[in-house]
């Protein structure tokens, strides 16, 4: 089995379309068939569904995805762990990140890693704390800051770097923002909520802040951006309950303290790969930021 066919490969499987992948490898569309075909006759089975407007991978073919992509993950370690002995850090760094994360200035971070390693191409992208996690461990990035969601694996570790409490964000002209006292999840028990995708970190720990309490409530308005949340509080469209950093980006909203949270806080966290599967470039990020570098 070659490589390049695990490279080819993965590249149909992300983009679901043979011409987008021969296009963004740099490989003629016969070559990049011709390279699937021979793959799968190595492993006797057929790896892609082909239709005429896209291709869906078998159930072969999700079994040697995951495989496949921690493979060539560590081929990509492996080469940036010998030139970073050599003292030149090169290859690329794949971070995840959820939105406005706690106590990490991604762009600042990124910035300042930039200037120290001129040779590494940077891939961002952004996702809620569950697909983060599933992406490191996977090998499809290198780490990720999110919120804690789980314990850690064999294929995932995670180092500890802030934490906050929960508070209350509503328009000044709420109810809410008049009595100014200290609310529990049993005071918001019939508001409108306003919150994001349940896989995001603050959408999480407000669930298990009211499940704690035992206080049932439901989210009428889901966005997918904070911005889009803030802007329907200071509608008066909804209240949300959000990690207490969020209080200093919309100045004209109410913040309130949320009590009896069941000790449960926002915390933010770095997932990284095993140890000895961390790349070079993610521990040269991770140096930056335990230095305050960034």
């Amino acid at each position: 089995m070659e490589l390049r066919h695990l490279q080819h490969f993965v590249a149909v499987a992300e983009d679901q379309h043979f011409t987008r992948a021969a296009e963004r490898l740099l490989v003629s569309q016969s070559g990049l068939s011709a390279s699937i075909r021979a793959l799968e006759r190595e492993l006797r089975a057929p790896l892609f569904v082909r239709t005429t407007r896209r291709v869906t991978l078998t159930e072969a073919g999700r079994a040697l995805l995951g495989e496949a992509q921690r493979i060539l993950a560590q081929v990509r370690s492996a080469h940036e762990a010998v030139a970073a002995v050599q003292g030149v850090l090169r290859g690329t760094l794949s971070l995840g990140a959820e939105q406005c994360i706690a106590g990490v200035p991604v762009a600042r971070l990124l910035a300042a890693f930039r200037r120290s390693h001129p040779d590494v191409e940077i891939r961002l992208r952004q996702a809620g704390s569950g697909e983060l996690a599933e992406e490191v461990a996977a090998g499809r990035l290198d780490l990720a800051f999110a919120y804690r969601t789980q314990a850690d694996t064999d294929q995932l570790r995670s180092v500890s770097l802030a934490g906050e409490p929960m508070t209350v964000l509503c328009h000044p002209g709420h109810r809410l923002a008049a009595d100014g006292a200290l609310l529990t999840p049993h005071d918001l028990a019939d508001e409108v909520f306003v919150d994001f995708h349940p896989d995001w970190g603050p959408r999480r720990v407000t669930d298990a802040v009211f499940a704690a309490a035992g206080v049932r409530r439901t989210v009428p308005l889901e966005v997918n951006d904070v911005h889009g949340l803030l802007d329907l509080i200071d509608e008066n469209l909804g209240i949300a309950v959000v990690p207490r950093h969020f209080r200093h980006k919309r100045a004209a909203l109410t913040s309130l303290p949320l009590k009896d949270a069941g000790g449960t806080e926002y915390e933010t966290i770095a997932l990284l790969p095993p140890a000895q599967a961390t790349s070079p470039a993610a521990r040269a990020l991770m140096g930056l930021l335990e230095t305050g570098s960034g």
